[in-house]
């Protein structure tokens, strides 16, 4: 059976943190995140939940370049962070990172490019040092689209390139909603060889070529090895209307901006999805689910394909 996950925080238990988070001031160190993440997994092992997406900041201020003090985490958590990832495994549990928004390899800021190296370096070790296999990958956008899209593409190539091996093997691709679609990511993939991530929110607020989702999808499935399980994104855009006001002014209404995640899964809408993907006979993958409900949205969904599509809680549970 194929797993559903969620990202970082856990909502069903408010005495649940996902890692340190006090400032630099106070000297937060990897080592308390760590002691969180082990009880976020014993969570996810009552709670049957097999896949989880940890804190980019596990490791506060890891490749800060102003406070050299930090950079030591790693080496000085070997251990501890080999038994995350044995407590992970114990527990048959997935897990992965996505750095922030700030890591843009292609970056035509030579400082920016040189950081996000370094971020996503340490990143890939991190990994290593967890003792996850290869299913355990770091997730990151394509980057900056400045100067066009193909000059964009060619200097993500060579940036990607130019990482270590080891960290490579760790790295995947995503589309997003705004810059890279599917086919521009299928580029990179050819020239490099990295897997793809397909995420559907992203694909239907940014798809110029009308490519449909399942090609789309089979297309970024078929960049993973035969012996690994690909994983996707999969949300639904949030509907509820803003309502802005204003002292002494009539309350201003908005639409809602369709690449915002909603709180909870559209059971409807998601059942639709992955009822065509069982009926095109598409390869397994895991989904991770991003839903700003996070856990409790996961158990949800887990309810309502018991209800509206039993089917599916056969595939993902």
């Amino acid at each position: 059976m194929n797993r559903l996950g969620f990202a970082v925080k856990v909502l069903g238990r408010s005495d649940l943190k996902s890692h340190d988070t006090r400032r630099w001031q106070s000297a937060p160190h990897l080592s308390v995140s760590l002691g969180y993440l082990r009880q976020v997994l014993a969570y996810l092992g009552q709670m049957h939940i097999r896949m989880y997406r940890f804190s980019s900041d596990l490791a506060p201020y890891l490749t800060h370049p102003d406070l050299p003090q930090f950079h030591r985490q790693l080496d000085e958590c070997e251990g501890e962070l080999a038994a995350a990832g044995a407590l992970a495994r114990t527990l048959d549990v997935r897990l992965s990172v996505h750095p922030g928004q700030f890591v843009v390899l292609n970056s035509l800021q030579e400082h920016v490019a040189a950081n996000s190296a370094a971020d996503v370096i340490a990143f890939a070790h991190m990994l290593d040092l967890m003792g996850l296999g290869p299913e355990g990958v770091m997730v990151l956008h394509g980057g900056s689209g400045t100067e066009g899209k193909e000059a964009a593409i060619e200097r993500l190539v060579r940036a990607f390139s130019a990482l270590p091996e080891e960290t490579r093997r760790r790295v995947v691709l995503e589309n997003d909603e705004t810059v890279f679609t599917v086919p521009d990511l299928l580029q990179v993939h050819e020239a490099t060889g990295v897997r793809l991530i397909f995420d559907l929110l992203h694909f239907q607020n940014n798809n110029p070529e009308g490519l449909g989702a399942l090609e789309a999808l089979r297309a970024t499935l078929a960049t993973w090895p035969a012996e690994q399980t690909p994983k996707i994104h999969l949300s639904t855009p949030r509907t509820a209307m803003d309502t802005q006001e204003k002292k002494g002014q009539a309350p201003t209404i908005t639409a809602p901006d369709w690449k915002r995640h909603s709180d909870y899964m559209d059971p409807f809408a998601t059942q639709e999805f992955l009822r065509a993907v069982l009926v095109a006979g598409l390869r397994p993958f895991d989904i991770m689910l991003e839903a700003k409900g996070k856990d409790v949205a996961l158990l949800q969904l887990r309810k309502d394909f018991t209800r509206f599509a039993p089917e599916l809680s056969q595939v993902w549970d």
